[in-house]
């Protein structure tokens, strides 16, 4: 069983919070399917980790193929940044995408030459991804990833790489969720880019919580131990959904009373954290699942049950 460091110490608690004895019990605002990193992560520590969906994403139809083709056929842009491996998946599935039966085989042709445009399309630009997840995306539909920021995997991180890069004066597009702020645009602008920005989705609070009931059992017993938000509109559908048992008041003063640790993958997501009341919190140092993994570790003390294993 996993143990907290020093929890068995009489009258000794280490400067981060304590989790309770026994098994160490965390969560993540992801889906399954897209939490399963941070689930292999944390078996490696023997926790008992839950995956919760808070988002779901609302498609804009395969219109968004066209109104990306036609943004670049009018524009010329010179670069093209892909924040994150759903804006990739969803275009181009989109692409890839035939409509019923009505018309199969020429459906399947055109489809097959809107797909190729697409791909054409992009990879006349310099391809910019946000971090490894949205490289590994577009390399698995055949594109190449010409810059990814080194370090920071978020709109900071690609403004400090536009910077670098010696910009000024360029066009650029970005194909994104409609919830994204304006954050990035700004900075670009700033920094003297022309950006065009391309919503291809919408996100709304996950419908079938089912999945979460475990969760909330534990959540209700004191059992959670530490939650990774990983976006703000993460935040926003976790508190909605758990608004349906709790006050934002009470959940709020739970999540700030100190007997959860949270963690927030990086500071768009403490931002959204704080407007609505979350205020105890770590910002992980390395914005991804495995920078906030280590510091969930670090905040408590968790150890490796099998070291040296990956």
């Amino acid at each position: 069983m996993t143990k907290a460091a020093g929890r068995h110490t009489a009258g000794m608690e280490s400067p981060a919070r304590q989790a309770r004895a026994g098994q160490i019990t965390i969560a993540i605002t992801r889906a399954p399917d897209d939490a399963a990193e941070f689930l292999k992560m944390a078996k490696r520590y023997d926790a008992k980790a839950y995956a919760l969906p808070t988002i779901q994403i609302v498609s804009k139809g395969q219109k968004i193929v066209d109104e990306f083709l036609d943004a670049v056929d009018a524009e010329s842009p010179d670069y093209v940044v892909f924040m994150s491996s759903k804006a990739v998946k969803l275009l181009f599935d989109m692409a890839r995408a035939s409509s019923s039966d009505r018309g199969a085989e020429r459906q399947k042709k055109e489809d097959g030459i809107t797909y190729d445009r697409l791909r054409l399309a992009v990879a006349n630009m310099t391809v910019i991804a946000v971090g490894p997840k949205t490289r590994k995306a577009l390399e698995q539909e055949g594109i190449r990833v010409n810059e990814m920021p080194p370090k920071t995997y978020s709109s900071v991180g690609v403004g400090e790489l536009f910077t670098g890069l010696g910009a000024v004066g360029r066009k650029v597009i970005v194909p994104r969720s409609g919830a994204s702020t304006p954050f990035l645009k700004d900075l670009l602008e700033k920094i003297g880019l022309k950006v065009v920005e391309i919503y291809l989705y919408d996100v709304c609070a996950f419908s079938d919580t089912s999945t979460w009931n475990g969760f909330r059992d534990e959540f209700a017993a004191d059992g959670v131990d530490g939650i990774v938000f990983t976006s703000a509109s993460s935040v926003r559908g976790f508190v909605e959904i758990m608004s349906k048992d709790y006050s934002i008041d009470r959940l709020c003063a739970t999540l700030n009373g100190g007997r959860i640790t949270t963690i927030a993958i990086g500071p768009f997501t403490a931002d959204e954290m704080k407007k609505i009341g979350i205020k105890n919190m770590t910002v992980s140092k390395v914005h991804t699942v495995p920078g906030a993994f280590h510091a969930l570790t670090e905040s408590l003390n968790m150890q490796d049950d099998n070291p040296g294993v990956s």
